[in-house]
């Protein structure tokens, strides 16, 4: 009966924080400071200083900020035009059209970018006036856009992967690795249904867009290779063991700027704007880890995770439906927590009941990617659907309505998961890789 009353004082505490507008990273502080008072003789501030310290020093968070700041530098400069403008030729012979610009553009900017909010706010704001203007619907522009957006979660590099790894300690570039697949799973499921509604709804479709020679598209296509070798020469030095997350972030900010200053898109403006732009975002994420990393200490210490974990196996719960109630919780949580808070909040208590159910981490990794990706087009904290809204004037009501295909997608994404679990686990069992950092 103890645990029970230690989780309700946690909770009421966490609710009435997160309630009164205190900031996440605080809130889980103000959580943890209560349960160190309240249920240990260890000196709570002695033990935040070191944890926060701990935490906010890991050589393998270093590359969070490096990886937000490239694709701060792609957003800002020119290069996330010219994708699209190399991109369209090859998308519009597709059944769907141009529609397919938003699934495309956004997983290959995910590759560079691992925010979902940059992913969705560089190629919507260049394919909502392109696709408007050729009189595709709004309902599946918005759509499909804040569907496809969610993708800069999984596609590595991705923060939440980054968090994730952290979190429980595992390496980062096996988790990348293992979003690779699934990844491009969910992109194309996200195309299959542009398909649909092209041979559905036949008397939606635009007029067709000029033919194009081969010649023309390879000629268009040289905008889009900058971007594909910078891709490239990022997620291959790590996968081949040549750099690690961090180091392969490094090269990524040297080679978007390289590339922009090419362009002549990289001005003083545009670099301190992505370098202060960076900053913001990873001092947020920063914040909200050294809450959690001392939320977690604090419940060690009360030995809740530890008992909830017993209460699990003693239901004898299958895998199976343990990750059924997991996806039920965190699709509710997601409702009120953006992904990367969903994730650092519960890990303490999750990872205990993950391992002792036998579930591998790294799939899990995938799985709860995947779940809080449903968080970012959910309302009523769904954020793509904020940025959205501010994007298109729509009301948050009609944007929620056009995601609602593409949430259950993502559940048909966590069904294939369940069935072909080595979907994420082939890659990191297989290839050779270096340490996390």
């Amino acid at each position: 009966m103890s645990e029970i009353y230690t989780t309700i004082i946690f909770l009421f505490v966490l609710f009435a924080l997160l309630g009164s507008s205190v900031w996440i990273g605080l809130a889980l502080m103000g959580v943890a400071w209560v349960g160190m008072e309240l249920f240990t003789t260890r000196p709570a501030g002695d033990a935040m200083i070191t944890t926060i310290w701990t935490g906010a020093s890991s050589w393998t968070l270093t590359a969070l900020p490096l990886f937000i700041w490239m694709g701060e530098i792609l957003y800002r400069t020119r290069l996330s035009e010219d994708m699209f403008r190399g991109l369209a030729p090859w998308m519009r012979w597709l059944p769907g059209g141009l529609l397919h610009t938003n699934i495309a553009g956004c997983t290959i900017f995910a590759a560079v970018s691992g925010s979902s909010a940059a992913t969705l706010t560089t190629v919507g704001k260049m394919s909502i006036p392109e696709l408007r203007k050729r009189g595709y619907p709004e309902f599946m522009i918005i759509g499909t856009l804040a569907g496809a957006a969610t993708l800069g979660l999984m596609i590595p590099p991705s923060l939440t992967l980054i968090v994730y790894g952290v979190s429980i300690n595992e390496s980062i570039t096996k988790l990348f690795m293992a979003g690779i697949f699934p990844g491009l799973v969910l992109a194309g499921l996200f195309m299959a249904y542009i398909v649909g509604w092209h041979f559905f709804y036949k008397g939606e479709r635009p007029q067709e867009e000029p033919k194009m020679t081969l010649g023309q598209m390879l000629a268009e296509s040289r905008f889009l290779i900058p971007v594909l070798l910078l891709v490239a020469v990022v997620i291959g030095s790590m996968y081949l063991g040549y750099a690690t997350a961090t180091e392969a972030a490094a090269v990524g900010v040297l080679g978007s700027m390289t590339l922009a200053l090419a362009q002549g898109s990289l001005t003083w403006n545009t670099f301190s704007a992505s370098l202060m732009g960076a900053t913001r975002t990873s001092a947020m994420i920063a914040l909200i880890l050294m809450g959690a990393s001392f939320l977690s200490l604090a419940m060690g210490f009360t030995g809740l995770p530890r008992a909830l974990a017993g209460w699990i196996d003693q239901m004898n719960l299958s895998p199976l439906v343990l990750i059924i109630a997991l996806t039920l919780f965190y699709v509710v949580l997601g409702m009120f927590l953006d992904g990367i808070s969903s994730v650092v909040l519960t890990m303490a208590i999750v990872e205990p009941m993950i391992r002792q159910a036998g579930i591998d981490v790294i799939w899990f990794g995938i799985f709860i990617v995947v779940v809080v990706e449903m968080a970012q087009v959910t309302p009523p904290i769904g954020f793509n659907l904020f940025v959205l809204q501010g994007m298109t004037r729509h009301e948050i009501s009609y944007i929620s309505k056009t995601a609602i295909p593409m949430v259950g997608l993502m559940l048909v994404m966590v069904v294939i998961l369940v069935a072909w679990p080595e979907l994420a686990t082939w890659l990191p069992e297989n290839i050779r890789s270096t340490p996390s950092g």
